[in-house]
């Protein structure tokens, strides 16, 4: 499987298994801990693989920064959460990181 489809799988779960955190109550609820835990490994999983073919600072960015994105997203639309100003400077910050430390690693 291409790199870079895998890396995308692995910020899916992540995304999922961390979306279902709040859902799985301190793990007394069973079927969101068990989409948390298998969320993970499967995460875990995925980037331990991609590590192996692509640069690790850009694999590491990407997975934090669109991972970050995502779940404030999450957090927004499907609990409520607000987006103050700050809030989103911070999401945009990540974002512009991600994609400088990507563009450096072409470079070399």
């Amino acid at each position: 499987m291409n790199a870079w489809l895998m890396l995308a799988a692995a910020i899916a779960a992540e995304i999922a298994a961390t979306s279902s955190l709040k859902l799985a109550a301190g793990f007394t609820r069973p079927l969101p801990s068990l989409v948390v835990v298998a969320g993970y490994v499967l995460a875990f999983w995925l980037l331990s693989q991609v590590v192996q073919r692509l640069d690790l600072g850009v694999v590491y960015a990407i997975w934090c920064g669109v991972g970050m994105a995502v779940v404030a997203a999450v957090g927004v639309f499907f609990y409520g959460e607000g987006m103050p100003p700050l809030k989103l400077a911070g999401i945009v910050a990540i974002i512009i990181g991600t994609v400088l430390l990507s563009l450096a690693s072409k470079g070399h």
